[in-house]
């Protein structure tokens, strides 16, 4: 059983303070014992200067993750304040720094380097054994747990000299010593890598489900999601006729030519680009190849009714939903937060139709360019930040379009940025080139990945 001898006395069985057995060869014993020093800093700190200097008093706070830290918060003193502050506790090289008041239990082991003293919230020790093995003493958990029991202090708890002087230390023989701090910093150096590894694999975890609809994005608008089917008309068939019907519309009244439209064609196994009557090739600038029944061309035409919303004030009441940016979520129309208007002229003016899609065009610029598909969960008209689009293909295809990585690719290199927020207009938006499959096929895509995506959360 271990026993203490205090002076002449007697010695006193203190295995009732022992928390733990030791081997053989190892001795408990008071840290005041094995200390040369061990003294706390200034009860009464001086002010300091309102100026930097070379001389720094520093608190439990500079002491953390086993060094000094933030140095920029610190008391400065002048030479001749610091030379009698310094005189209590000396720092050199070798000391363990132990936070006894405020920030309880914090240590490290001075390197050296800095005329440094300190408050009465730290305490100075130099001790006999090998000072990194009583250093992670002091952070162990039967010393820890010993100073949160038996802190005291009302608006600052502190475990003081008196106390850090009779706690109990178990010591090794000093090669051991060495060997458990050897040891010990293997082990921390593989659970840092542990903890890397660990955090590494949360991110990819975390992004896997926004990573994998990308890759399946971008599979789908390749032609590699669903197979083509030699029955399916030619994008190129559904292309003239969407031609047709919009120059019906024109003659109708019922749309406005578009006299700056980017048409995009095909020759001699080539694409090319006409605007205002100027041809250029644009083999270039298609990001993927695709396959022979479709075709590449264009928002503005395939589409019609593109059109900003209403920039009139909206009300918590109304007879008429206005659907405004933050409605616009994962590629659908979210109903939580609604405003309304009563303005007749407005609701005649910006009505939305079943299959609209709606386009984010003004926002940060991680949000502009989100897009959302009505599908009339509620009348409602759009506000002036969003823009309308009537596709006369696929609306679910296009919406999945307008949510892959070469369409935001696109959005970050057209939109302009101004002080808080950024733009992308209506004509900038026309101009976007896409993939066009055949109309059964984009229906397949759009039933495929509207599949796959309500498994993948």
């Amino acid at each position: 059983m271990p026993y203490e001898k205090v002076g002449k006395n007697e010695p006193v069985c203190i295995a009732d303070e022992v928390p733990f057995d030791i081997p053989e060869s190892w001795e408990w014993v008071r840290l005041e014992s094995i200390c040369t020093k061990l003294v706390d800093g200034d009860h009464n700190p001086p002010k300091g200067c309102s100026y930097e200097t070379t001389y720094v008093m520093v608190s439990s706070t500079n002491i953390n993750d086993d060094c000094i830290v933030e140095l920029e918060k610190v008391r400065y003193l002048e030479k001749n304040i610091f030379d009698k502050e310094n005189e209590r506790t000396n720092a050199a090289t070798g000391d363990i720094f132990f936070t006894s008041v405020g920030s309880l239990g914090r240590s490290c082991v001075y390197e050296g380097g800095l005329n440094i003293c300190f408050q009465r919230s730290v305490s100075v020790i130099h001790t006999l054994i090998f000072n990194y093995y009583l250093k992670y003493c002091l952070d162990s958990a039967y010393i820890q747990q010993k100073i949160v029991r038996e802190a005291t202090g009302t608006a600052q708890k502190g475990f003081y000299l008196n106390q850090l002087a009779l706690l109990l230390i178990p010591i090794p023989p000093i090669e051991e010593q060495h060997r458990i701090v050897s040891k010990y910093l293997e082990t921390v150096q593989m659970q840092k890598e542990y903890y890397k590894t660990n955090e590494t694999l949360d991110v990819l975890n975390s992004g896997f489900p926004a990573t994998l609809k990308k890759s399946i994005l971008q599979y789908a608008v390749q032609g590699k999601l669903v197979p083509q089917d030699p029955a399916d008309e030619p994008a190129s068939v559904l292309l003239k006729r969407i031609r047709t019907e919009k120059e019906q519309l024109v003659k109708e009244g019922k749309i406005k030519r578009d006299k700056h439209e980017s048409v995009i064609f095909r020759r001699d196994n080539s694409y090319y680009e006409k605007v205002d009557g100027i041809e250029r090739c644009i083999d270039d600038e298609l990001p993927f190849e695709i396959p022979d029944s479709w075709e590449w061309t264009t928002i503005g035409t395939t589409c019609i009714n593109i059109q900003y919303g209403s920039s009139r004030k909206s009300e918590s009441t109304g007879t008429m939903a206005v659907l405004r940016m933050g409605n616009i979520q994962n590629g659908r129309i979210d109903t939580q937060k609604l405003v309304y208007t009563s303005d007749k002229e407005e609701i005649a003016h910006y009505p939305l139709e079943y299959n609209d899609l709606l386009f984010n065009r003004t926002n940060s610029k991680e949000l502009v360019g989100k897009t959302a598909i009505y599908k009339s969960e509620v009348p409602a008209i759009y506000a002036g930040y969003l823009i309308r689009i009537t596709p006369l293909i696929d609306s679910d295809y296009l919406n999945y379009v307008m949510q892959t990585q070469f369409y935001w690719v696109y959005c970050q290199n057209v939109r302009s940025d101004a002080i808080g927020q950024s733009n992308i207009n209506a004509e900038k938006l026309k101009n976007f080139i896409y993939p066009l499959p055949p109309l059964h096929e984009q229906k397949r895509i759009a039933k495929k990945l509207n599949s796959i995506f309500t498994k993948i959360k």
